[in-house]
């Protein structure tokens, strides 16, 4: 067919009509004609340009038919050979697809780059606000009309929902979903969790290689992120209860036939938002960042979720703070016996109801009148669900613990806050003061932990510095200080940690992270020398550095400060636009309010 100089006529001129399944909230537009599509600039006006786009479309391939008129959707998928939570994910991206067309749309799939925390150092946290950066432009130069999102593996459910709040297009986020449990000699694993626990064993002698040979095979058995409710879980839970994924989502299993009914629907679902004009900043409002808060602290999740719930809601417009964490951590109970707090792993939640399920025990605490992108209310898409297994999801009259997993500090030795989970912690801990033994940096640690020299007790309190956002660099999770192998042979299992770092979710332990300000920057953790008394205590909210202020300001007036990390490239961006922990840990620049303007297509 030979393309016209003008623009085609759509085989669909005009937009679906809604039906009760897909009527849009109260107060949203609905587009009625091709004409208001945002790709109508780049491929529907006379000019030389439009006829430019079109030609390099059919270049692609494609028939006017196929495309002109119809929603054009962006699939950015983070697949890549050497992410095992993402390697499924370009199968999955077909699903998408398959959704889109059949609902009438233009699928168009998007590389984006992929941030493994299994492989990518020193952390793929250096590296979320360039992933959110890229999704950002990608979504606003290209003549795209809405968007779906594909990611799971810790950094990549942020970044991506970081860069489509400020694009602020209809968009779906598709999570890469959980791998499936681990095995090893009639034991269930937890990635992370077990890899943790066995390492220490290791180091405490009671096994040895061959054992370890054979957990290397059986920790991580299937595509898709860990299994616990480390970071991914947590986020990706808090994207369903954010409202942007179809409902469900966030706990399929990653090779689950039902993983992939879930992207076709995506794919279906997408397409109605676009007709819709349902944006994501109608979803992303403060009430649904509240829930989502709300939803991580009732699951027992990842510490690291409080910086990146943080950043996300910045880029949303909406002011979210470490007091608000505490706050609602006071308000709701852990209900969900999961691992590395619990007993039980995302396929067992999944079919214990999965979020919906346990989203249908906070009701009381919960904004239901909020819409999703699936349904005109939080309220109507939980109608209806269940829990079917009342130990994974427990009553409110049975839970794990009786406030939310994630207790907020405060203190001279943090005076803009730091965080502890606590309910992944011996509880003997939870108020302790002991000496500091103190490590400059991770190497260092790493090379002396086990020297008797340092006379390490199991009262010691290690203290890590320069492993923030800017003295890791990218704050990476080092926190999990490993315990000296003289006393996890005694049984030593748990110390008390402090850290400007951050720590897997899938770790446990008294582990106290992302002291702000860091000490790369000055803050009072740059101070403290080994000897010192330092006190916890997380039912007072307290970290304390017991020394006086007198003392405190000579050492402050006698610290110099370390030289930069870099002097050129990304990391240079990276280290002259980076908040702190506190704030989320965003560019200053992408973190900004204001509006950019949409790109002249003519």
């Amino acid at each position: 067919m030979t393309p016209s100089a003008t623009p085609q006529t759509p085989a669909t001129p005009e937009a679906p009509e809604a039906t009760p399944e897909t009527s849009p909230a109260p107060g949203t537009p609905r587009r009625k004609t091709p004409e208001e599509l945002r790709s109508h600039q780049w491929y529907g006006t006379g000019g030389l340009r439009s006829f430019s786009h079109r030609a390099r479309t059919r270049q692609l391939g494609f028939l006017p038919e196929e495309h002109l008129g119809k929603p054009v959707i962006a699939i950015l998928n983070t697949w890549s050979d050497i992410n095992p939570c993402h390697v499924h994910l370009r199968d999955r991206a077909q699903a998408v697809k398959r959704g889109v067309w059949q609902a009438g749309g233009f699928p168009l799939e998007f590389p984006v780059s992929t941030l493994s925390e299994t492989f990518q150092k020193p952390t793929p946290m250096l590296y979320r606000n360039l992933l959110a950066m890229e999704t950002e432009e990608l979504l606003r130069s290209y003549p795209v009309d809405g968007a779906v999102l594909m990611g799971g593996c810790d950094k990549s459910t942020p970044a991506l929902l970081m860069g489509a709040a400020t694009a602020d297009l209809p968009t779906v986020f598709v999570p890469a979903g959980p791998m499936l449990p681990g095995h090893w000699r009639n034991e269930v694993l937890g990635s992370g969790t077990d890899m943790w626990k066995y390492w220490d064993d290791k180091r405490a002698g009671l096994i040895g290689d061959c054992e370890m040979s054979e957990l290397e095979s059986g920790l991580a058995r299937s595509p898709g992120h860990c299994m616990t409710m480390g970071t991914a879980s947590t986020l990706t839970a808090a994207a369903e209860v954010l409202g942007v994924t179809v409902p469900g989502a966030s706990s399929i299993p990653a090779v689950d036939s039902g993983h992939e009914r879930m992207a076709a629907a995506s794919g279906l679902r997408v397409v109605e938002l676009v007709w819709q004009d349902l944006r994501l900043s109608r979803i992303l409002t403060p009430e649904a960042y509240e829930d989502a808060v709300a939803t991580v602290l009732a699951l027992g999740g990842s510490t690291n979720a409080v910086i990146h719930l943080i950043a996300m809601a910045g880029r949303s417009g909406v002011r979210l703070t470490l007091d608000d964490f505490d706050r609602i951590a006071r308000t709701v109970p852990v209900l969900a016996d999961l691992r590395p707090g619990g007993r039980f792993l995302m396929e067992d939640f999944h079919f214990a109801g999965g979020l919906p399920g346990f989203l249908g025990r906070l009701t009381d605490t919960l904004h239901l009148d909020r819409p999703t992108v699936a349904h005109t209310s939080l309220r109507e898409q939980l109608d209806g669900a269940l829990v079917h297994n009342p130990e994974v999801i427990r009553p409110l009259d049975n839970p794990r613990a009786s406030e939310g997993g994630v207790a907020v500090l405060r203190g001279n030795l943090c005076p803009d806050g730091a965080v502890i989970k606590h309910i992944a912690c011996e509880q003997h801990l939870l108020e302790h003061t002991g000496p500091a033994v103190v490590f400059d940096d991770y190497k260092t640690m790493q090379a002396t932990i086990n020297d008797p020299e340092l006379g390490i007790t199991e009262d010691s309190v290690l203290v890590l510095r320069n492993a923030g956002p800017l003295g890791g660099p990218g704050m990476p999770e080092y926190g999990m200080l490993p315990i000296p192998d003289h006393l996890l042979k005694k049984g030593v299992r748990d110390m008390v940690r402090i850290s400007d770092a951050r720590m897997s979710g899938t770790s446990y332990g008294a582990c106290v992270l992302h002291i702000a300000p860091e000490s790369y920057v000055g803050g009072p953790l740059a101070l403290v020398r080994t000897g010192d008394l330092i006190t916890l205590d997380v039912g007072a909210r307290t970290l304390r550095l017991e020394v006086d202020d007198a003392e405190l300001e000579r050492r402050r007036a006698a610290w110099t400060p370390p030289p930069p990390r870099y002097t050129r490239g990304y990391g240079a961006l990276y280290q002259e636009q980076m908040t702190q922990a506190d704030t989320g840990c965003d560019f200053r620049f992408l973190a900004a309010p204001g509006a950019d303007p949409e790109p002249y297509a003519g």
